[in-house]
C-alpha cells in the first residue's frame, strides 16, 4: 500500500510539474504577443489626412515595440507606402528609399528594429499634403512611450509671500493656536517644507518596473514545491 501511495503521489507531482510548465509557456506567449497597429485608426486608415499633424498625433498615442506590425489600409492604385531615411522624409522625396514600394493595399509592415522609422505615400503631392508617418520603436515592451513635451507654466520660485502690513506699517503676526505658536502655512504654499509639491507624471511613463502577473508567481511557487517533493522521493 505504501508503495502504491508513493507512486500516486509521484504521479501527482509530475502532473503538477507539467501543468506549471504549460502555464509558464502560456504566460510567455501572452507577455511577448505583438501589437497590430492600424495606421491612422480603423476609421481613417492610410490616406490624405484632414490636417498635416494627423499622423503625428496618431503615432504619439501608440507604443511601438520590435515585433509589432503596421497595417496601412488603402485602396490599391490610389496610395502606396515607401520607407525612407529622415532626410528624404522631411523633403517628401523618394530618394534613398528603404526596401520596395508597397503598392497593394492593405499593406502590412513588420517592425524588425528599434529606433526611428519614416514612411510616406509616394504618389505625387500626397506626402506634402500630410500623408507621412514617423514612429519611434522601443526594443522591448518594458520601455514606456516617450514622454510628452512639458506644457505647464513656469515653476514657482518657492519664496514665501511677504506678510501683510497693518495700519501702522508693522507686519501683522500670523494667527496663533492655543500654545501661542504661529499657525502653519497653508498646504498650497510652495515654501512649506512640510508639504512639498509631489512631482507630476512624466508623460505617462513610470519609473517602477511592471509587476509580473499573478499566474507567473503562482506557477513558480508550485513548480518549486513539486520539484522539492520529487527530489525527496
Amino acid at each position: 500500500m505504501g508503495g502504491s501511495g508513493g507512486g500516486k503521489r509521484a504521479d501527482w507531482a509530475w502532473m503538477m510539474v507539467a501543468v506549471v510548465a504549460a502555464s509558464l509557456l502560456l504566460e510567455g506567449s501572452v507577455v511577448t504577443a505583438a501589437t497590430r497597429h492600424v495606421v491612422g485608426g480603423s476609421g481613417t486608415g492610410w490616406t490624405i489626412p484632414p490636417n498635416a499633424s494627423f499622423y503625428d498625433k496618431w503615432s504619439s498615442s501608440q507604443t511601438f515595440v520590435v515585433g509589432d506590425t503596421l497595417v496601412f489600409n488603402f485602396p490599391t492604385g490610389i496610395h502606396n507606402v515607401v520607407q525612407l531615411p529622415k532626410s528624404s522624409y522631411d523633403a517628401c522625396s523618394t530618394k534613398d528609399q528603404i526596401g520596395s514600394t508597397l503598392s497593394t493595399g492593405p499593406a502590412t509592415v513588420t517592425i524588425t528594429s528599434s529606433g526611428d522609422h519614416y514612411y510616406i505615400c509616394g504618389v505625387s503631392g500626397h506626402c506634402s499634403a500630410g500623408q507621412k508617418l514617423a514612429i519611434t520603436v522601443a526594443s522591448s515592451s518594458s520601455a514606456g512611450p516617450a514622454p510628452a513635451p512639458t506644457t505647464s507654466g513656469p515653476t514657482p520660485s518657492g519664496a514665501p509671500a511677504p506678510a501683510s502690513a497693518g495700519p501702522s506699517g508693522s507686519p501683522v503676526p500670523a494667527s496663533a493656536g492655543s500654545s501661542g505658536s504661529p499657525a502653519p502655512a497653508s498646504a498650497g504654499s510652495s515654501g512649506n517644507p512640510q508639504s512639498p509639491m509631489a512631482p507630476g507624471p512624466s508623460g505617462g511613463s513610470s519609473s517602477a518596473p511592471p509587476a509580473r502577473p499573478f499566474i507567473f508567481s503562482l506557477a513558480v511557487a508550485l513548480l518549486s514545491v513539486a520539484s522539492s517533493y520529487l527530489i525527496s522521493l
